[in-house]
């Protein structure tokens, strides 16, 4: 089972240093999905933008949506709904693109991004107000390493990696 990114040996203390003295929490982004939201490291997202029609991406799967321009360069937009095998919603008014840092090399230029049904929510998170949610089970190559509860929501945890691996294998094939 993988662990969630705030759950690293990074949030240990260091030889001789006291809990006390570590910060404990998180700056975490809520991203609004059609039916509940994701939640990442603020540090993981490159920016938050207003929706932009993506130029097609020939011969992708359908939640491969497209790319759009950022930074001076094509970063590939995905619907994270899609790559869970759910409709993909139709962008409204209040569509947003979460631009992503990413995690692995095999992406070109760096970045990826998702579409978010909403502005996402600033939130800190800590181990006092996060736990783990085994009420939904995730297919095995599903871009989901769990669920977690938090007070009264219950976002998931995305496989950022495994997305990223996605896009890579589609980019490749689309070329």
């Amino acid at each position: 089972r993988r662990r969630a990114p705030w759950r690293t040996s990074r949030c240990r203390p260091k030889a001789g240093e006291r809990m006390s003295e570590r910060v404990q929490e998180i700056y975490s982004l809520l991203i609004p999905l059609a039916e509940g939201r994701l939640i990442v490291p603020r540090a993981c997202v490159a920016e938050v933008v207003g929706f932009q029609v993506p130029s097609e991406m020939t011969g992708a799967p359908p939640w491969y949506i497209g790319t759009v321009p950022w930074n001076g360069k094509a970063v590939p937009l995905v619907s994270f709904e899609g790559a869970c095998g759910q409709a993909i919603p139709a962008p409204s008014g209040r569509t947003r693109i979460v631009v992503f840092h990413c995690l692995g090399t095999r992406l070109e230029g760096g970045n990826f991004a998702l579409v978010s049904q909403g502005f996402p929510q600033l939130v800190r998170v800590s181990s006092d107000v996060v736990r783990p949610d085994n009420s939904r089970v995730f297919p095995e190559r599903a871009p989901v390493i769990c669920q977690v509860r938090m007070v009264n929501e219950t976002p998931q945890v995305p496989d950022l990696e495994r997305l990223e691996e996605m896009i890579a294998d589609e980019t490749r094939v689309a070329a």
